[in-house]
């Protein structure tokens, strides 16, 4: 069983979160190629730590959560990558000053909007960076109707402490470290969103192996998502170390 299980992940990795998928698809467009050192902050079940090291990165990626660290750790291993190639390691996100390397390039997608202290966090991206380094931050757009709910300062329980972020409330946040945004880009289409509530809503009732077949059935429309749209659902920044 845990066999099958394995196997499932890798031919329908990265999963069934059709969001994720989103960003599995758009947001390396933004990553460099090359033999280049990439963290990724909250590396979840390292879709993107996956995509860096397609482009030829070596990556370091961490989560809080030890079980996505393990079962991420043995998924990558089943997949013939090896440990020096990517590693995923157990770290609160706070703790990030405690590393001795730098990097070229680090990713945090869905990770900041869970931080109370975010600009402390990206004041540690900026340092961790190596000069001309690159910083991909990817949250929920503040301004969509599903992340509207006037969070600001909720208590850091795992969910969500603010609605997420503009382009102004990036920009606010990227300046005070010194970080230049050069990209914008928004991802998640009317499209999408509605595939993707329709499967959330059969996973809660029937589970991820009940809700599978709509998985399948909804994959191909998923095609049709596209790029900035005039209300994204995440949005997406590139700040270059100057």
């Amino acid at each position: 069983m845990h066999y099958l299980k394995l196997l499932a992940k890798r031919i329908f990795f990265p999963g069934l979160d059709l969001h994720t998928r989103c960003r599995f698809r758009f947001l390396p467009e933004l990553f460099r190629t090359g033999k280049l050192y990439t963290l990724d902050a909250g590396s979840g079940n390292g879709a993107l730590s996956y995509a860096a090291f397609r482009r030829g990165s070596r990556v370091l990626g961490i989560s809080f959560s030890e079980r996505e660290v393990v079962d991420t750790s043995i998924l990558f291993r089943a997949m013939g990558i090896a440990l020096t190639a990517v590693e995923f390691r157990r770290m609160n996100i706070y703790e990030l000053a405690s590393l001795e390397d730098t990097f070229d390039q680090i990713v945090c997608s869905e990770t900041l909007e869970h931080i109370k202290r975010d600009r402390e966090v990206v004041q540690m991206f900026a340092r961790l960076l190596r000069p001309g380094g690159r910083l991909i931050l990817c949250c929920p757009h503040a301004l969509h109707p599903e992340h509207a709910l006037g969070r600001t300062d909720e208590p850091e329980t795992g969910h969500h402490v603010r609605d997420g972020y503009t382009i102004e409330s990036y920009q606010a946040l990227l300046d005070s470290s010194g970080l230049v945004i050069t990209t914008v880009l928004g991802l998640g289409s009317p499209l999408l969103c509605k595939l993707d509530k329709f499967l959330r809503k059969a996973r809660h009732n029937v589970g991820d192996l009940g809700s599978f077949p709509i998985f399948l059935l909804l994959l191909p429309l998923v095609r049709f998502d596209y790029r900035n749209p005039k209300m994204p659902f995440s949005m997406a920044v590139v700040a270059e170390k100057v």
